[in-house]
């Protein structure tokens, strides 16, 4: 991994905080280095390489009871993985917690220029739920997109992966602007110093190396920024969290014969009730895993004609990390309860689809977060008890979520980042003017 005695700042973590924090303090002239415990191997698309950095046991994916957590080991993180939703961070519930992300958001807005996919451009099982969804009376609302849609013109429907935005993209800017990033490093502890964060320990291989840093920014996602909160003696991290479950409910619609497209083009908002409702088209070998494990198997070969309404549920906050990193938060009887009523009303939409067939794929959670919480763990400019150690991703969050939290995390680096350049004692080696930015 990349070396040096001293970097102004160590972010933990690749993902939409780590990459968007780290891309404005090198533009602000701070030596910064990225560590990043997964590969930066391009992507695929491919099962192999989707099982390696979303399946692992106990490394990206984790049971609880019926639900299975996952997370993601890739530069980039989770946005290697995410749909592209840029839900608009929810400003007046974030405002009576100190968090004002409106100037933020604007500017990523402006930048990247999210929309929502025409319906030229949706794929014939997004047409079919939101027509479906129309018919029954709900407001199926097209959601904006991080995607370059004069790509998709372009090269069609098959290129949306390669059209959506990723982390990856602000890492590069970070690059350019004199960042270093260490890729395949796992950092095990943060280091402490009479009181106070003065780097981090990292595995590369065989190897330990303590890289020394004026802050440390832990990036490192909902269950890995608590595990090493608590090696810094914040042993309240990693307490009553939410992780956003789903659940996907599936028919074969006759007549459709359709191929991979692009998934949650646009949602039921019934978060009043608990839950969204959402298109969702998965990679055929996904699709077949979950159908054989919904106890379907007869299904397999349906994939062409399958329709997938997911359910996606604003759990309540509960739960805990155990000593080793493992997530001890089942299902509790309320979210249950959220999930079921989800599903009755996609059952609902695939039957005014003219669906048959229809079954029910297991719980999943996607987004684990509130795990250092705002008010609890950290303070409004996202500061720990333990100076010059700050968190950056879906842990901050201060309240039970149920949207995607990808554009809320962004704005929240960008809003770091800004901080720690302004603040009087954030960066004390670009202060004295190093000259240092080599190797």
């Amino acid at each position: 991994m990349a070396e040096r005695a001293s970097y102004d700042c160590v972010v933990v973590g690749s993902g939409p905080g780590g990459a968007t924090v780290a891309r404005e303090l090198a533009r602000g002239g701070a030596r910064v280095l990225v560590v990043e415990r997964g590969s930066a191997d391009p992507p695929s698309g491919r099962a192999g390489q989707m099982l390696r950095e979303l399946f692992v046991p106990r490394r990206s994916a984790h049971l609880t009871g019926s639900v299975l957590v996952l997370g993601a080991a890739t530069l980039g993180g989770s946005s290697m993985y995410f749909f592209g939703t840029a839900w608009e961070p929810p400003h007046d519930v974030l405002a009576p917690h100190g968090l004002d992300l409106r100037a933020d958001a604007d500017a990523l807005r402006t930048e990247l220029g999210p929309a929502p996919l025409p319906r030229e451009l949706l794929g014939p099982r997004a047409r079919i739920v939101a027509d479906a969804a129309g018919s029954i009376g709900l407001e199926w609302a097209a959601l904006p997109k991080f995607v370059d849609q004069d790509r998709l013109r372009r090269d069609g429907l098959g290129a949306y992966r390669a059209a959506r935005w990723t982390a990856r993209e602000f890492v590069a800017d970070a690059v350019a602007a004199g960042a270093r990033v260490a890729t395949g490093a796992t950092v095990r502890r943060v280091l402490v110093s009479g009181g106070t964060a003065t780097g981090v320990e990292v595995a590369a291989g065989s190897r330990r190396v303590q890289v020394r840093a004026d802050l440390v920014v832990l990036a490192a996602g909902g269950l890995g920024s608590p595990m090493l909160l608590r090696t810094a003696g914040i042993a309240e991290a990693g307490r009553d969290f939410f992780y956003d479950p789903v659940l996907a409910v599936t028919g074969s619609v006759a007549g459709l014969d359709a191929g991979p497209e692009p998934p949650m083009l646009g949602a039921v908002d019934r978060l009043c009730d608990g839950y969204l409702l959402t298109d969702l088209c998965r990679p055929r070998w996904l699709h077949n895993a979950f159908t054989v494990a919904a106890g379907r198997p007869d299904r397999v070969f349906a994939y062409r004609s399958s329709v997938t309404v997911m359910v996606k549920a604003r759990d309540l906050l509960s739960g805990r990390l155990t000593a080793r990193g493992g997530v001890a938060k089942p299902l509790i009887g309320p979210d249950r309860a959220v999930l079921a009523r989800g599903a009755a009303q996609a059952r609902e939409i695939l039957r005014a689809a003219g669906a048959r067939a229809v079954h029910q794929a297991g719980y999943v959670a996607v987004h684990p977060g509130g795990t250092a919480k705002v008010g609890d763990v950290v303070d409004t400019d996202l500061r720990t008890s333990v100076p010059g150690l700050y968190v950056c991703d879906a842990s901050v969050i201060p309240v039970a979520w149920g949207m995607p939290p990808t554009f809320t995390v962004m704005a929240l680096g960008r809003r770091l980042g800004r901080h720690l350049l302004g603040a009087a004692d954030a960066l004390p080696a670009k202060r004295a003017g190093s000259a240092d930015r080599t190797g």
